[in-house]
């Protein structure tokens, strides 16, 4: 729950997306792992109490497919914008389309692409959370997920504002040894 003026920032990395041949980057599918990691990351937003009160969304494909799969699993009616500002963004860039995100908005659920996505958090969170950072800074795989706070409306959000509450990457159903699927997830708390 967000109380107050603060606002919280869920920073999603699209899943694993397919290379087929003859099809535009922009078009590229997800791969069956893809499918299997988005339903993983809208279970554990669901579990962890992230369900947005809007999704802005690339216009990929692969970013409107993993949305598609993390909403079912969220079970919410939440409103999605596709942006097409996202699409190969620089983090000047999506810290543009977050700027303008509306008031009212409380938890917000930003799905892109890296690098941009990845240097959102970083430029966000700044040299404070230096730490916490390190494994972002080397690595933001897809599925991943970053969780922050943010003090006062979208429209001021200024670089180093953030404070970086979780980090994860989780991983779609594995079978076991005895049958049964288990699911898998990478955390990085600070």
């Amino acid at each position: 729950m967000i109380s107050g003026s603060s606002r919280r920032l869920v920073v999603l990395r699209h899943a694993k997306s397919a290379w087929p041949d003859d099809v535009a980057d922009h078009e590229r599918p997800l791969a069956p792992r893809g499918r299997s990691d988005a339903r993983a990351a809208g279970r554990w937003l669901r579990e962890a109490g992230c369900v947005p009160d809007l999704v802005v969304c690339s216009t990929a494909r692969r970013t409107r497919q993993t949305w598609a799969l993390v909403s079912v699993e969220l079970e919410s009616g939440t409103p999605v914008t596709h942006d097409a500002r996202l699409y190969q963004a620089s983090a000047g860039e999506v810290l543009g389309v977050v700027r303008d995100i509306p008031t009212h908005v409380r938890t917000l659920i930003l799905i892109g692409h890296n690098p941009g996505v990845q240097d959102l958090v970083l430029m966000l969170t700044g040299e404070a959370e230096r730490n916490a950072l390190e494994q972002t800074r080397t690595k933001f795989p897809t599925s991943a997920i970053s969780v922050l706070c943010l003090p006062g409306p979208w429209s001021g959000l200024e670089p180093g504002a953030a404070r970086l509450t979780e980090t994860v990457v989780p991983r779609g159903a594995k079978p076991r040894r005895d049958g049964a699927e288990a699911q898998r997830c990478v955390r990085r708390s600070p």
